[in-house]
């Protein structure tokens, strides 16, 4: 019988092993900007299998994206065009699992921080403290209008909203009385949040590339979520943004995002990326989302376009894990190497990809000591995929 139970620790928090989630799997296509028939189809049903398959492997987490209209008029893939929204989305996953934890991603622009503070409550309720909260201060300016929002100009002004947004959520979540908040964004009377998450704070992750930004998460955020473009670069940043939050008395853990190809040999790896990356890329799409990211956001390194536009094709930007188990696992090595603490995988389909990744990477990272077996049962357990 499924349901939650009390773990002790977020998985999350856990400090024994390199951590693993999914990324984007709310979304259609995922992270890939791709035209072929097998892209992913992000029904609750497919969810929901990916969940339980993810929760009996014993990977860390799950992410999603948070998409209001996604990128229309564009290509013919959808991409991220079919949406399930991140709190309810969690809700309903954590309620249907036992260990991973599910995060929400929620705009601070789009969400009054009391009424957020109190559905996270909720819903870290449901999962018995498995909750966590990735907040998106704003970037994408068509998502915003169409919820008759302007998006403020200039990083400063939207990281200065979501720092006293998120001071408001904090203080709900820690304090048992009422209090009145007199800021420059809200002025609020007699606030309070009942029920307080199930065991204190949820996990906070942030993604940022600008300077306010990156102040923003080292001061608020446990976790800040950042490309690795290259790994060279990475190893400086990851040791800047630590130094950093020393500086200021915190630490804080960096993690990344990756896409997986893992097949039987490098050929047959390479030759289904240049498939679907490639052959059959969104092409219009691709051109929307780059232009997006690139004109509102700071998040990539603007140097490296065309690297960064086929990798946009393949994962949206994620560090490429390509080839045998040996090399998929050879990668994910490397990025903890470069000082990341986890990462993200994503999949062309995650319910049908996943299962090879679980039975051929996770074993060599365990031998590696990246990762422990103790959280892993049922591996005997077939989910059906819910096509």
């Amino acid at each position: 019988m499924r349901g939650p139970m009390t773990t002790g620790v977020n998985s999350l928090r856990r400090k024994d092993q390199f951590k693993l989630g999914t990324f984007s799997s709310n979304c259609s296509s995922g992270m890939s900007i791709t035209n072929v028939p097998e892209r992913w189809n992000a029904s609750w049903d497919n969810n929901l299998a990916l969940a339980r398959m993810l929760d009996d492997a014993g990977i860390d987490f799950m992410l999603p994206v948070a998409r209001w209209v996604g990128y229309a008029n564009t290509g013919d893939s959808n991409f991220q065009g079919h949406v399930l929204e991140t709190l309810t989305w969690a809700a309903g996953l954590l309620a249907a699992t036992q260990r991973i934890t599910v995060i929400s991603t929620v705009h601070t622009m789009a969400f009054n921080p009391v009424v957020l503070a109190k559905q996270i409550a909720t819903i870290d309720q449901i999962g018995h403290g498995r909750a966590g909260l990735n907040i998106v201060a704003g970037w994408n300016a068509p998502e915003m209008a169409a919820l008759g929002l302007e998006l403020p100009e200039g990083h400063d002004v939207r990281y200065a909203y979501a720092d006293e947004w998120f001071e408001i959520v904090r203080r709900l979540w820690t304090s048992t009385e009422r209090f009145d908040f007199d800021g420059e964004f809200f002025q609020l009377k007699e606030v309070n949040s009942d029920p307080l998450p199930f065991a204190g704070l949820p996990p906070v992750i942030n993604a940022a590339g600008s300077k306010e930004g990156r102040d923003f998460a080292v001061k608020n955020a446990e976790f800040l979520f950042t490309p690795a473009i290259d790994l060279k670069r990475s190893a400086e940043e990851t040791a800047e943004l630590k130094a950093l939050a020393a500086s200021r008395g915190k630490e804080i853990e960096l993690l990344t995002f990756s896409h997986v190809v893992c097949r039987p040999t490098t050929k047959e790896a390479e030759d289904y990326v240049q498939y679907f990356g490639f052959e059959h890329r969104d092409t219009k799409t691709l051109d929307r989302v780059i232009e997006l990211q690139f004109a509102h956001a700071q998040s990539f390194p603007h140097d490296l376009l065309t690297l960064i536009r086929d990798r946009f094709a393949v994962g949206h930007g994620g560090y490429p894990l390509v080839g045998t188990p040996e090399q998929v696992a050879d990668g994910i090595c490397a990025i903890r190497e470069a000082g990341f603490s986890g990462t993200t995988l994503s999949f062309v389909d995650y319910v049908k990809e996943f299962p090879y990744f679980r039975d051929e990477v996770l074993p060599i990272l365990e031998a590696r000591g990246l990762r422990t077996s103790e959280s892993r049962e049922g591996e005997d357990l077939k989910v059906a995929f819910a096509g």
